[in-house]
């Protein structure tokens, strides 16, 4: 193996990578390695014949190895500007395309260290290193770490999934992976949100993707679904009037589409109205609660019921 790895840096590669140096290479180096051989036998008998061993060494031993090492640097050295440059058009293609930049930085370190194996195999191969075998090693590693992280590679996918379609983005409130709360950040991995007491979560981004995502903020409009309930005894037309009107008084409500308050219902222990106002998303919260102690307190002041649930039991008494 140190013969042909020789007879390769010294007089260059004479077939594919993978058959390794020809025969006519091999037999150059064997006449090589003779005529050394028998100029370090004169120049032992006779110093004069040193000049004659030291020129051939120079030039046919050391030569060919230091144009190889030459011709290897510059291999290296055209091929790393190559790949900066190619990794550059890639980022520059990424972000014409609007794509996020997490994603962008990610595709440039995936080009460059593919394009700095390419030319780092090449120029090994240039001074003889058998780069078959250590391509090899390389795919074995890559398989065991592959399976070692299969579930973190699964989340490296759902996070460029994410990154690339978008089904929400920072700042949207949205349920999804078994927790709700404000998007944070979208990282390749992980996802940060913050629920509504302040607390940060980290969901794995597999758990995004293979469940369902309902995204609260996507949508410029609400409707607030309310139920309101009063008694059988209380005048119905006032009270659906009083509700109408508790819509109207308020500003964030919004006219198109038209609020509805209609019966929808005789309940068991009331007559139950929906009331479904259409308001800004950002005013859905506040504007909910708002006409929820609206509603009560107007109820109070009028003398509408909010009746609890109830029951008539009728006993009969059977006369002995």
């Amino acid at each position: 193996m140190k013969t042909l790895w020789l007879a390769t840096a010294l007089f260059g590669q004479g077939g594919p990578a993978e058959s390794g140096p020809t025969g006519e290479t091999v037999q150059k180096f064997e006449s090589t390695l003779a005529e050394l051989v028998r100029l370090a036998q004169d120049a032992r008998a006779d110093s004069a014949a040193l000049p004659d061993l030291l020129k051939f060494v120079a030039v046919e031993c050391l030569g060919p190895i230091l144009i190889n090492l030459l011709i290897a640097g510059v291999i290296f050295l055209i091929g790393r500007w190559v790949a900066r440059a190619v990794t550059r058009i890639v980022a520059g293609i990424a972000r014409q395309a609007k794509l996020d930049e997490t994603l962008v930085k990610f595709l440039e370190n995936i080009v460059y260290v593919v394009l700095m194996i390419v030319v780092i195999t090449a120029a090994l191969d240039r001074v003889g290193v058998p780069t078959t075998s250590f391509a090899a090693i390389l795919a074995a590693a890559g398989f065991a770490i592959g399976f070692a992280l299969q579930g973190s590679l699964g989340n490296f996918a759902a996070g460029v999934m994410l990154i690339v379609f978008k089904p929400f983005k920072v700042g949207d409130f949205v349920e999804a992976g078994g927790s709700s709360g404000v998007v944070e950040e979208v990282h390749i991995f992980n996802t940060l949100m913050r629920t509504g007491d302040n607390i940060q979560i980290i969901v794995p981004n597999g758990s995004i993707t293979s469940g369902t995502i309902t995204n609260f903020s996507a949508k410029a409009t609400r409707r607030i679904d309310l139920v309101i309930g009063c008694g059988y005894d209380d005048d119905l037309k006032a009270v659906k009037q009083f509700l109408q009107a508790v819509l109207e008084a308020d500003e964030r409500v919004l006219q198109d589409p038209e609020p509805v308050v209609a019966v929808s219902e005789l309940g068991d222990s009331s007559i139950n109205f929906v009331v479904r106002p259409w308001v800004n998303s950002a005013d859905y919260w506040a504007t909910r609660c708002d006409l929820l102690e609206t509603i009560k307190l107007g109820f109070d002041e009028r003398g509408f019921s909010i009746p609890y649930p109830q029951r008539d039991v009728h006993v009969l008494n059977d006369a002995a």
